[in-house]
């Protein structure tokens, strides 16, 4: 099997990790079941003991349209998704110009901002596992059930670009803090806010290392300069457990923590009070 080292402390939105081997996926044949599949690792968080990582290789990277519906690989950049929807004329995939990640990473968490999710235009997936259609796939607020590689999407095609969307996308991403950080570091309770739990447990701005909550975004865990994997389980941690203490709600990790030590069903970010 084909690799790639990538050193992720150059390669990761957050800045963090060391040189690892990531082998290529070039098609199902492979064993890729051991393996974390990552995209362009816009929200992970690598730490010293990594499991064996993969990602979809460059064959998986192209978007194109065929008769009503668009047509497009795993590893396509949303970047580059929004791209080529503004030069065609396509509409609902204007908030992909603010939200960074390829294709496969998107769908498996059901990105979005706010209730534009890119579940909401989805025909269908194909996969190592084959093909499933939108309605046999579980998915919510930032989750789906996906368990294999995704390496296409089908999505309905509908013309009509819409550059007041894009402001407005704009304007919802205006307080996101510009040093590097993974993302929203927890997924929002529901019917509240976790920058607004955070914030209210003191931790706003609250730094340990080079590592901190965020002063624009306080669900923001930003690296400020040079910061290391376990500063950022601290914070990660300590903000559970005071938001926990305080509200008696236990913050989910948006973030990926890719450390065999903080994945699985023992994983100490996991709710230790669930019923």
């Amino acid at each position: 099997m084909k690799h790639q080292n990538i050193n992720f402390s150059q390669f990761s939105s957050i800045k963090i990790g060391g040189n690892l081997d990531v082998f290529l996926l070039e098609d199902c044949n492979q064993n890729y079941e051991d393996f974390y599949i990552i995209g362009s690792c816009n929200n992970i968080l690598i730490g010293s003991e990594p499991p064996p990582l993969l990602k979809l290789s460059k064959k998986y990277d192209y978007i194109k349209i065929e008769g009503n519906t668009l047509k497009i690989g795993g590893a396509t950049p949303s970047g580059k998704i929004a791209s080529f929807c503004k030069k065609h004329d396509i509409a609902n995939f204007e908030f992909l110009s603010h939200l960074p990640g390829t294709l496969g990473g998107l769908i498996y968490m059901n990105a979005g901002l706010k209730e534009y999710e890119i579940f909401n235009h989805l025909l269908f997936i194909t996969t190592c596992s084959g093909i499933f259609q939108k309605g046999e796939i579980e998915h919510g607020y930032r989750f789906t059930n996906i368990k294999t590689p995704i390496l296409e999407a089908v999505f309905t095609l509908e013309h009509g670009y819409d550059k007041e969307k894009l402001s407005m996308f704009k304007a919802m991403r205006h307080n996101q803090p510009s040093t590097p950080s993974a993302g929203s570091c927890f997924k929002n309770p529901q019917n509240d806010y976790a920058g607004r739990l955070i914030e209210a447990v003191g931790l706003k701005g609250y730094r340990v290392g080079a590592m901190e909550f965020s002063k624009e975004h306080a669900n923001f865990l930003v690296n400020v300069k040079n910061g290391i994997f376990d500063d950022a389980i601290f914070l990660i941690q300590e903000a559970q457990k005071r938001v926990y203490d305080k509200f008696k709600i236990w913050l989910e990790c948006e973030i990926a923590v890719l450390d065999i030590r903080y994945m699985g069903e023992n994983s100490p970010l996991l709710n230790p009070y669930k019923e």
